[in-house]
């Protein structure tokens, strides 16, 4: 193979660190190749060309669709703020799913799984797509398996990579499969990267995302969670503040909330835990108690289970600290507004 035809399909409005994130790693990874190995050629192709806007005012100056015809090594489709506007665009779609099959491999980064989704691409496979897009996207594709943990999912010849930065992600491990792993070492640290992130998704998610049900009794019983969560939490304890059978609560629930009452409890605990590990200086003994882990050591493991982190490293990722010391996020804008400015 005398090179490897990288073909990126650019949209207005889209996501410029989607696009430029991973060819920055092809293009890193081409300029550290020795002379005999298959260079990546980078092609960009656009409807909106030839100069495209991306959301942040970058432009991408790209051909037409149709200077995309021909065999394809690796499709990339990113998305953005826009997409709800791609989505609708049925030429766009369309191109997609024909070039796809000419494609060796097809790569997405965060909400451009949406797209491959669309054109029918990701049905009966496992994909990912942005954390706070993941709920939409299994609501929209049924057909599709939606893992909002891992920072890139590889089924098939389809990979689809989660948030944003981690299309990078995703291409460092393009390269290696292409050309091993030392050379996606040697490109990742020319870049000041991480080959392979620690922790999935979940770490950067909102901290208290569970919203809390219409019905009355289950609502009243998860408020009574979040004002207790520093007690053991039995079931059968949380049924009966909510004056239900143990076994109709569990039932009702689940259908209300989408999760077991012993998962959302745990669950809640680590948001609880994660927020004091941002904007404390608690001990982790002190946290792990305050949360209503029986042992810091039960603590260790239901985090590590969850986020792939150790207390520690989350605390060390993502305290919150100014000049004038740890801020309080009550008095913060709550991240989770930035859900609500949904791209769909």
């Amino acid at each position: 193979m005398s090179e490897r035809r990288v073909v990126v399909v650019v949209f207005s409005g889209a996501m410029a660190l989607d696009v430029t994130g991973p060819i920055e790693v092809f293009d890193t990874a081409n300029r550290l190749l020795d002379a005999p190995d298959a260079p990546y050629r980078i092609d960009f192709v656009s409807a909106d060309g030839p100069l495209v806007r991306m959301s942040s005012g970058v432009l991408v100056e790209a051909s037409p669709l149709d200077a995309g015809e021909g065999p394809i090594d690796t499709l990339l489709v990113p998305g953005g703020w826009s997409l709800a506007d791609a989505l609708r665009d049925r030429a766009l779609v369309s191109w997609i799913g024909g070039a796809a099959a000419r494609s060796r491999r097809v790569a997405s980064v965060c909400g451009g799984s949406f797209l491959l989704a669309e054109a029918g691409l990701l049905d009966g496979r496992r994909a990912t797509t942005h954390w706070a897009y993941s709920e939409a996207m299994a609501g929209r594709y049924p057909e599709v398996t939606v893992d909002a943990e891992p920072i890139f999912v590889w089924d098939g010849p389809f990979v689809t990579s989660a948030g944003v930065s981690t299309g990078i992600d995703m291409a460092l491990a393009l390269v290696e499969a292409d050309h091993g792993a030392a050379l996606a070492l040697e490109t990742a640290r020319y870049l000041v990267l991480f080959l392979k992130r620690h922790g999935g998704q979940a770490q950067f998610s909102t901290v208290l995302d569970a919203q809390l049900a219409d019905h009355p009794p289950i609502r009243a019983a998860q408020e009574w969670i979040l004002e207790n969560l520093h007690k053991p939490l039995s079931v059968a304890e949380i049924a009966q503040r909510a004056n239900m059978s143990l076994r109709n609560f569990a039932r009702v629930f689940r259908r209300e909330v989408g999760t077991t009452p012993g998962q959302y409890v745990e669950r809640t605990r680590i948001a609880r835990a994660r927020e004091l590990l941002e904007t404390t200086e608690l001990t982790i003994g002190q946290i792990a108690h305050r949360c209503g882990f029986a042992a810091p050591e039960t603590f260790f493991r239901s985090f590590g289970r969850t986020l792939g982190l150790t207390p520690k490293e989350y605390r060390h990722r993502f305290q919150i600290i100014t000049p004038s010391g740890l801020i309080d996020r009550h008095h913060m804008t709550d991240r989770s507004r930035m859900t609500d400015r949904s791209p769909l």
